[in-house]
């Protein structure tokens, strides 16, 4: 049964642990993405295969909220093509698990129970919060001790997380319903995108973001604000921020007077036409608006003037908790 156990690993003193190869399956809103790692416990992941699909099960919901029989269909078959390639590569053990799209479709129980009966795989369902707790404890590891108290920001196909903290463990962590896809699909109707439908969701975006800032201004002025996630990477390119194949390491920043400058320009293009832009893949593309009004709205409201973009995110959270389970056991 592919689920969250671990291989078998040897502890004694002296004894030469040799890494072992982990994947972690993460059925998100957007894709389904599948994450091989040589991991090690106290060391850091090294990635050594990536394989996803694009499946927008956000957008696979039916009226009722519920994942429809072909949706349900497509994910099994997601599932077990990533089953596939995680044997072709050798993984010990995965680590599936599900987000926004399945935590919040009114079938849930029923997907799940499919999914589990066709592949073997239990997908365990993150609640938005522990995106949120999972994110932060990556962007942590990532920047180290160093960065003082935190502020993280990710922006997913379903929602947006914020956590704040000085330790592993944030001292705030919330999760709203303000994913790009989401947000697309609900209120971006038109390509391109309608100028009032754009202000109604700037307001809207605003309102839910300003309920939490409250919550997080009382633990005082980060030290070091950080961002994860496709969209934010896509908006720092479009900023002249390197390029992806430039390495996990060059730093990557977003101001957020370039991305005022670039939300009226997206707001007048089409989704083709920003499948065009550096950075930019087609199957965000039509996404990207949405994506940017959450951006500049975060930043805006919590007194973000530039942000550091972490190549870390929920994935590599996923990893480094359950090593730190293994070499606590």
């Amino acid at each position: 049964m592919w689920a969250f156990a671990p291989p078998h690993v040897d502890r004694r003193v002296g004894s030469s642990v040799p890494y072992m190869r982990l994947g972690v399956l993460d059925v998100g809103s957007n894709t389904v993405h599948l994450l091989v790692v040589d991991a090690h416990p106290g060391a850091r992941p090294l990635p050594a295969h990536s394989h996803k699909a694009d499946l927008r099960l956000a957008q696979l919901l039916d009226e009722s909220g519920a994942i429809g029989p072909e949706g349900v269909d497509k994910l099994i078959q997601t599932v077990r093509d990533a089953l596939e390639a995680a044997e072709d590569k050798g993984v010990e053990a995965l680590l599936p698990f599900a987000t926004s799209a399945v935590r919040e479709a009114s079938n849930a129980d029923e997907v799940l129970a499919r999914v589990h009966a066709e592949t073997d795989v239990e997908l365990q369902v993150l609640t938005g919060a522990e995106e949120a707790r999972l994110t932060f404890l990556a962007a942590r590891r990532w920047f180290g001790w160093s960065a003082g108290k935190l502020l993280v920001l990710d922006i997913g196909g379903g929602s947006l997380e914020i956590a704040y903290g000085m330790d592993e463990e944030p001292d705030a962590a919330v999760s709203l319903p303000l994913g790009a896809g989401r947000l697309t699909a609900g209120w971006l109707p038109t390509d391109p995108a309608d100028p009032a439908d754009v202000r109604a969701l700037r307001r809207h975006v605003r309102a839910q973001i300003a309920r939490t800032v409250g919550e997080f201004s009382r633990f005082g002025a980060p030290d070091h604000v950080v961002a994860t996630s496709k969209t934010f990477k896509q908006l720092a390119r479009l900023a002249g921020a390197a390029r992806s194949t430039d390495g996990l390491y060059v730093q990557r920043e977003l101001k957020r007077r370039s991305l005022e400058d670039w939300v009226p320009r997206l707001t007048s293009m089409t989704a083709d036409e920003r499948a065009e832009l550096p950075g930019v893949s087609p199957g965000r593309s039509g996404q990207l608006l949405a994506g940017a009004l959450v951006a500049e709205g975060a930043m805006d409201l919590f007194g973000v003037e530039t942000l550091e973009i972490c190549p870390w995110a929920l994935r590599e959270g996923v990893i480094l908790r359950r090593l730190d389970q293994m070499a606590s056991e």
